[in-house]
């Protein structure tokens, strides 16, 4: 017997005052609802940002779940002028995953969901290379090339938005080369996660480990983060490190890194998809 059956998510976000945690957990027991855990955090002590993750169990929730949002909007949001998302652990999040050439985000996002560690179900993988098809048709996941070039970027992205439009919950730019624009990301209609070399700001653009090598960094890692206009600028989800030597050469250094940029990736996935994540201006609050 599924452990999800009928468990309820829900996130809020409001301006902290007296009585936010009484209230959500009054009407919950109102409705019939018990909970199973709660956190909540306040930016500050008094006059700052409250944020609540709320986990309940209540029988015949999908059912019941449009009248609870709707008595919970009235009752609640409202008089607190709360933002909120009531979701279903029981309903997978969809996902598509965008890829290039580098397979090794990629294929561990595929790997981990094969294996039930990644709560979520992936509808598609699009890349703007045909190279990776072959690696991903054993996981029957549907394979798409979409060509992505600075010359066909606006053709290109239409096509990735027909595609991506009303099949996913969320996309996840698993060592996706292209920038995307500001116009895909008002219409894609789902959050994106992107995850990224530790160096940036510094070691921008091609050969990183090259020239951290020759810089003789001492650490490695990787960011992920929510994808907004500014590039490689959105909220941080998480972040990883692994320390370097002198006796690592730049073929150790990519490896060490594709190695942590695999693991922050999937953990901010992850997250995402456990709705764990409550973003606040341009950080996050992970639950």
């Amino acid at each position: 017997m599924s452990t999800t059956k009928d468990v309820g998510r829900l996130l809020l976000r409001c301006a902290d005052r007296p009585g936010l945690v009484a209230a959500v957990s009054s009407f919950l027991a109102q409705s019939g609802a018990n909970i199973v855990s709660l956190d909540q955090h306040a930016t500050e002590q008094s006059g700052g940002t409250f944020m609540q993750r709320t986990i309940f169990h209540l029988p015949g929730l999908t059912a019941a779940r449009d009248a609870l949002e709707s008595a919970f909007v009235e009752q609640v949001a409202k008089p607190f002028e709360m933002e909120f998302r009531l979701t279903e652990a029981a309903k997978p999040k969809r996902v598509v995953i965008l890829a290039s050439k580098e397979d090794h985000c990629l294929l561990d996002l595929l790997w981990r969901n094969r294996r039930g560690e990644l709560d979520m179900s992936v509808s598609m993988v699009i890349s703007n290379h045909p190279d990776l098809a072959d690696q991903v048709r054993p996981f029957g996941v549907p394979f798409l090339h979409v060509a992505a070039t600075k010359d066909n970027r606006a053709e290109a992205e239409q096509r990735l938005l027909d595609l991506v439009r009303g099949n996913a919950d969320l996309v996840v730019l698993a060592r996706y080369m292209q920038i995307l624009t500001q116009d895909f990301l008002s219409h894609v209609g789902c959050p994106l996660i992107n995850i990224h070399h530790s160096f940036l700001p510094a070691f921008i653009g091609a050969a990183p480990y090259r020239r951290a090598k020759e810089r003789g960094v001492k650490l490695v890692g990787a960011t992920a983060h929510y994808v907004t206009e500014e590039l490689d600028d959105g909220p941080i989800i998480e972040q990883d490190v692994v320390r370097v030597d002198h006796r690592h050469s730049v073929a150790d250094l990519t490896r060490l890194g594709a190695d942590v940029e695999r693991v922050v990736l999937s953990r901010a996935v992850l997250w995402h998809c456990q709705d764990r994540i409550i973003r606040y201006g341009n950080q996050t609050v992970v639950f």
